[in-house]
């Protein structure tokens, strides 16, 4: 009889003593008697709360198995990345510690991954209707429909839900996926690098409610909204140099060519160019767009060569 395979629930957590209890016990109570072999990782991320101690005590009274791993550097990603580093598993779910996510479609995140070699499971909120009715901040529905327009027009997908914190994942992909952002951003990055890389990905539908009365969210609608919409840019200028270092040369290219008309046309009049100034802008235009579109193949040609050597890595791992 084959050992039962390996599930780590990650509980990334901050400050969330009012749902904690709920959680940890929600998602270790309810696969006890399956099929996998489950362990409970509550990752406190350097909470100011009871978080902590009652994750202690529910450890300790219900015999949980599993561990509570303390990160003091503050974000979720480095709370994620210490989980990543030092869990291993056949599979690797991640759960928010806010009481908004349900045991209950644990299962339809983790068979994907062990059945049909999947390796990132995304737990989508949207297209059941759930998080839309739940969800009492409307901008935050309104970032989430943006960031996810603008990922699926770079990178021709078609994800639903890019940024749930309900998540499966194949060892494969965590023990290759290096975490470079700190907080929240983490869920958009890891989209982003898996469909650039071309992991398999897929999306089911997940069971949504809104966070308990009490507890409150630690995120900002506006300034995190704008820390997304960065890591978008950065996203879109590294895995996508070409395009991204084309666009800009076309806009300035256009830019030199309506700056330069004035000269032009100045000089066809009278046969002497008295604009100096908008010839000489001109010029430096044209000359910085055609810079910016050989940047974009330099660096599209390092970063197809960055990609060969990911994929020689990937296949000498298998």
């Amino acid at each position: 009889m084959s050992p039962k395979k390996k599930i780590a629930v990650v509980i990334p957590a901050y400050n969330e003593e009012l749902t904690i209890k709920e959680v940890i016990l929600d998602f270790w109570k309810f696969p006890k008697k399956r099929k996998y072999d489950y362990q409970i990782f509550v990752i406190d991320n350097n909470s100011k709360d009871k978080t902590n101690k009652i994750a202690k005590q529910i450890f300790s009274d219900h015999k949980v198995k599993g561990e509570i791993i303390s990160v003091n550097r503050q974000g979720k990603a480095n709370a994620v990345k210490k989980a990543f580093r030092t869990i291993t598993a056949d599979v690797y779910i991640m759960v928010d510690a806010d009481s908004t996510y349900w045991s209950e479609d644990i299962e339809k995140l983790i068979d994907p991954i062990l059945n049909d070699d999947i390796d990132m499971v995304i737990g989508d909120r949207l297209s059941t209707g759930h998080y839309s009715k739940e969800n009492k901040r409307p901008f935050h529905g309104f970032g989430n429909s943006l960031v996810k327009n603008i990922i699926n027009f770079i990178f021709k997908s078609n994800l639903n839900d890019i940024m749930t914190g309900y998540r499966g994942f194949s060892r494969r992909l965590v023990k290759n996926y290096p975490i470079l952002c700190e907080g929240f951003e983490l869920e958009t990055d890891m989209s982003i690098f898996c469909l650039e890389h071309k992991f398999n990905v897929v999306e089911v539908p997940i069971k949504y409610t809104d966070r308990p009365t009490g507890s409150f969210s630690k995120l900002n609608t506006y300034t995190d909204g704008i820390k997304v919409i960065l890591i978008i840019f950065n996203m879109f200028r590294n895995y996508k140099p070409l395009q991204f270092f084309s666009t800009i040369g076309f806009v300035l290219m256009i830019l030199g060519l309506i700056v330069g008309a004035f000269p032009i046309a100045n000089y066809i009049e009278t046969r002497y160019v008295t604009q100096v100034p908008m010839a000489i802008l001109s010029v430096g235009l044209v000359i910085t767009s055609v810079l910016a579109f050989s940047i974009g193949l330099i660096l599209s040609s390092v970063r197809r060569y960055q990609n060969i050597n990911f994929e020689v890595r990937m296949l000498d791992e298998d």
